[in-house]
């Protein structure tokens, strides 16, 4: 769905910076040093979740100094709204994972229901294990127990963009990560 120019500049002028650039890049620092702690030493696959995952993942990798595989995952349950559904399996790299020690990346710990299953489907595909690292996880009760083993940022129970998340498609581009004025959700 497309939103026209004037909406998304109003959607801009609106939103509230919640964190730089720079803070960002911070976050980023830390993940990097607690995975390379972790996985440093295991050749991991990192399985970037599509789409809000490859801006996380483009900035994470040239941090981790250390052997290690580049694939992807496609599991959305967003597809341009502003509330997920159900979840719909796009890519699944079954054959790949098995005996991998699997490292999955995503933009946001939201509900958790779409890192739970990608985390499961990863277990199901017999990997020798996983771990799951996100940019942000919002502060909230969750429906699901999943949590990630590596967290940039934590922050309020607000709808985001920038660094990967979206608003309606749109944003994920931005320099820093933005709460969405209450209304325009």
């Amino acid at each position: 769905m497309r939103i026209t120019r004037e909406e998304y500049e109003a959607v801009a002028a609106r939103a509230e910076l919640l964190v730089s650039g720079a803070g960002i890049e911070q976050a980023l620092d830390q993940m990097a040093e607690a995975i390379t702690a972790s996985l440093g030493d295991r050749d991991p696959l990192v399985l970037c979740v599509m789409t809000g995952g490859v801006p996380v993942v483009g900035r994470l990798l040239h941090r981790l100094r250390f052997p290690l595989r580049l694939s992807y995952i496609h599991a959305t349950r967003y597809r341009g709204a502003t509330s997920g559904g159900s979840l719909e399996w796009r890519y699944r790299p079954s054959g790949a994972i098995r005996g991998e020690h699997v490292l999955v990346v995503d933009d946001i710990l939201d509900a958790g229901l779409t890192l739970e299953a990608v985390v499961a489907a990863c277990r199901e595909d017999r990997a020798a294990s996983v771990h799951s690292a996100v940019l942000v996880e919002k502060v909230r009760e969750r429906p699901s127990d999943c949590r990630a083993d590596f967290v940039g940022l934590h922050l309020p129970d607000r709808y985001l963009y920038g660094c990967g998340l979206d608003y309606k498609g749109y944003f994920r581009n931005a320099d820093g990560i933005y709460a969405v004025a209450s209304q325009d959700v």
